[in-house]
């Protein structure tokens, strides 16, 4: 018969209640205290390397476009109810104006499709009898990135989406592989994530987000400090009205060979077509 546990003398009682009484690894109040930023920081890119580590990841892809762009069907019916309230309303400029950005959308829409497309090429390319190469990641929301991760999941692939804790509500997109599904409280942890595995960047149309994770890996190529990511943008015409490169030329302010840094495609097959070639692949 196993003993009793003994009850603490009186005296012991109001100490046993108190937080510092707590060990360090299970008070979750201490961990949060601004001194303890380093071991949050270190824990952070740890848990996911663990846990791809376990899952076999060995190289990945990076899929950046915009959280708001919708499949096509979705963005159609959008682009119905901004008419619709805009027949209502024909005097009302802001009105006029929603039509006009929801004809953009529904032109932009395509590139769900080729997300998804692309998604699903490389994942039933690469990951074949337990081989988790070149495995979709993207930053876990809507739009293009759950284009992609829905593409992994088209042909039961594992893919990655690496969320961040923000003011507002953010929550992973339902086609990530559940044990892939990571959430950041550090944009500088996130974005090594997004990197050290990472054998290609196909960037989508897409706002500050996409153009931040660009930038932030083109100026890595330039300075060397990275040699292994290929960067692909997909949608010519978009990129090179958003973006006047050439007059970064003129100006000095990067090189022309700057800008055989990156590569465009229109197509999924074009994009997978480019990353096969660059990195010598045998695809099967």
């Amino acid at each position: 018969m196993k003993p009793e546990n003994p009850t603490p003398p009186s005296n012991l009682l109001g100490a046993a209640d108190s937080s510092s009484y707590i060990p360090a690894d299970k008070d979750t109040e201490f961990l949060q205290r601004d001194e303890l930023r380093p071991i949050r920081i270190g824990l952070e890119l740890l848990k996911p390397e663990l846990i791809q580590r376990e899952e076999g990841i060995q190289s990945t892809i990076v899929v950046f476009g915009s959280a708001r762009l919708h499949e096509p069907s979705a963005a159609g019916h959008m682009l119905t109810l901004a008419e619709a309230e805009a027949a209502r309303a024909p005097d009302d400029p802001s009105q006029q104006q929603k039509v006009a950005i929801a004809r953009r959308q529904m032109d932009l829409a395509k590139y769900y499709d080729v997300a998804r497309e692309f998604s699903r090429l490389v994942s039933s390319s690469c990951q074949i009898d337990g081989h988790c190469d070149y495995v979709i990641v993207t930053g876990g929301g809507p739009g293009i990135m759950e284009a992609a991760n829905r593409g992994a999941a088209d042909v039961n692939a594992k893919s990655i989406g690496l969320n961040i804790t923000l003011p507002h509500e953010q929550y992973p997109n339902s086609y990530i592989t559940p044990s892939l599904s990571f959430q950041f409280r550090y944009f500088a942890i996130r974005k090594m994530h997004f990197l050290i595995r990472a054998k290609a960047l196909v960037a989508f149309p897409g706002g500050f987000g996409t153009l931040d994770e660009l930038f932030e890996t083109l100026t890595l190529l330039q300075t060397g400090k990275t040699e292994s990511v290929l960067v692909v943008l997909v949608g010519r015409q978009f990129w090179d009205r958003l973006i006047n490169w050439e007059l970064l030329v003129e100006c000095g302010l990067i090189s022309q060979h700057d800008l055989e840094l990156f590569h465009y495609a229109e197509t999924a097959k074009e994009v997978w077509d480019i990353i096969v070639r660059h990195n010598g692949m045998q695809t099967k």
